[in-house]
């Protein structure tokens, strides 16, 4: 796992890479911009992902792998509240996709449990 400062702007990068194509392709227009449309669907990953890759790994007790699934969790969580809040149905479902997607991803270039 890439660890430090770099290590967290590359997996913040595949993050919104993946995460953020997902949530603006659910966010419902209501004449609001592409723009703002995708900094609505980029903010989902962006509220998550410092508590995720920094903070959890720190305070979670248990094994690395019950850290991620819930780490993972929480995002999942927090970031479908989000999208309800941006009119999204069917919230949850988005955010499980969209975070299982980046989590393969990331652990097939190498940036998982390391």
């Amino acid at each position: 796992m890439a660890v430090g400062l770099g290590g967290w702007l590359l997996a913040f990068a595949v993050t919104e890479a993946v995460e953020a194509p997902i949530y603006l392709w659910a966010l419902p227009e209501r004449g609001r911009s592409r723009g703002r449309r995708l900094l609505l669907a980029a903010a989902a990953s962006a509220m998550t992902h410092p508590w995720v890759y920094w903070v959890w790994p720190r305070v979670w007790p248990g094994s690395p792998l019950s850290g991620v699934l819930t780490a993972e969790a929480f995002a999942v969580a927090v970031e479908a509240w989000w999208l309800s809040r941006c009119g999204v149905s069917r919230s949850v479902s988005w955010a499980l996709a969209a975070n299982a997607a980046s989590v393969a991803v990331g652990w097939a270039l190498g940036l998982g449990l390391g």
